[in-house]
């Protein structure tokens, strides 16, 4: 085979293929996207704390010194790292002194606050 005989087999083969590909590509469906555009999104009855986040998150670099972008995001810090009331353990049932008075329980020590520092020798800090 000569050269002009291969490169008409390779146009022919690269044109077939082209064909085939476009009428692949023309008969496919159109498919929904795999993401949604959250900026764009309205819900109706949505939380004001949370317009207010997205109204900050919309400000940019201005969202700092926004005196109400600061407390948004402390509320927003508050619903989710303080302890609600609902995790806090029942209080204990107060004793009953002899006469059926309620008596003090005894004082519980904080070990973190109120034990003091154990000593330690000077030398174990010293490099050797």
């Amino acid at each position: 085979m000569d050269g002009k005989t291969l490169a008409r087999i390779g146009a022919i083969g690269f044109v077939t293929f082209a064909i085939t590909a476009t009428a692949i590509e023309l008969s496919r469906k159109d498919e929904p996207p795999l993401y949604r555009n959250v900026a764009a999104s309205t819900e109706t009855g949505t939380d004001p704390l949370r317009t207010e986040l997205r109204r900050c998150q919309q400000l940019g670099e201005a969202g700092p010194r926004d005196p109400a972008c600061l407390q948004a995001w402390a509320d927003n810090r508050d619903r989710f790292l303080k302890p609600s009331q609902a995790l806090q353990p029942p209080p204990a049932p107060q004793a009953l002194g002899p006469q059926g008075q309620p008596q003090n329980p005894p004082a519980v020590r904080d070990p973190v606050i109120t034990d003091p520092a154990p000593a330690t020798d000077s030398h174990w800090n010293e490099a050797r």
